[in-house]
C-alpha cells in the first residue's frame, strides 16, 4: 500500500515538532533529553538547509518528523549522518515511521552521504523493527549508558551503508542546494 505523504519541514512546523518531541522528553526513555528544544531551535535547524528535515502531515496536522544531522563534528565524518524520527503519540503501528524513513534515506543518498547511524534506547522493538526493515545492522549495545526515569538504560547503535566507499568521495550536496522538483520526485517515489 502507498505510504503517507511526507514533505520538507517549514518554519511554521516548529511548534508542532517541539510538542511531539516534548512528550518523549518528559515521559519516556526513548530520548535521554529531559526537556524538548524550543520551537525556535527547530525553526533554526529547518532553516539551516544542510540536511533533510521532513514532516508527515495528515489532515493539516504534523503527526511525525524525521531529520538527519552531523554524526560527529570532525571533518572526516562529513559523509556520515545520524537520524532522528519521532511520531506523535498514538501514530505508532500505521507505517508512519516507514513513510518518513524511506524518503529521508533516499534524499541522503542523493546528497552523497555514505553512512547513516541511529541510536535507540532499549527496549524499543518498534524502532528496532523499523531500522531492520530498511537494512540497518547492529553495531553494538552500550549498557547502562544513560540514567533516566529512575533507572540505567542501554542503547543500541545501528548503521546503514548509503553508498560505496570504493573511491575518494565527492563532497555531500547540501539539502537546500537540491532542486525542489527533484526533492518532490524523490518524496513521491518513496511513497510507492
Amino acid at each position: 500500500r502507498p505510504l503517507m505523504p511526507v514533505r520538507p519541514a517549514r518554519a511554521e512546523d516548529a511548534s508542532a515538532i517541539a510538542a511531539i518531541y516534548s512528550h518523549y522528553a518528559r515521559n519516556t526513555v526513548i530520548t535521554f533529553a529531559a526537556q524538548a528544544p524550543s520551537a525556535e531551535h527547530y525553526a533554526r535547524q529547518i532553516a539551516s538547509g544542510a540536511y533533510p528535515f521532513l514532516v508527515l502531515e495528515e489532515a493539516g496536522q504534523v503527526t511525525g518528523f524525521a531529520y538527519a544531522g552531523a554524526f560527529r563534528p570532525h571533518d572526516a565524518y562529513r559523509w556520515d549522518v545520524e537520524l532522528t524520527i519521532y511520531l506523535r503519540q498514538g501514530q505508532e503501528g500505521r507505517h508512519a515511521g516507514r513513510a518518513l524513513m524511506a524518503p529521508l534515506l533516499a534524499l541522503l543518498r542523493r546528497q552523497g552521504f555514505l553512512l547513516a547511524y541511529s541510536c535507540v534506547t532499549l527496549p524499543n522493538p518498534r524502532s528496532i523493527g523499523l531500522h531492520r526493515h530498511f537494512g540497518f545492522g547492529e553495531l553494538g549495545v552500550f549498557p547502562r549508558t544513560g540514567y533516566k526515569l529512575d533507572a540505567w538504560r542501554d542503547v543500541i547503535w545501528l548503521q546503514l551503508a548509503l553508498g560505496s566507499h570504493d573511491a575518494a568521495p565527492a563532497e555531500p550536496t547540501p539539502f537546500s542546494a537540491l532542486p525542489r522538483e527533484e526533492v518532490d520526485r524523490i518524496l513521491a517515489a518513496a511513497r510507492e
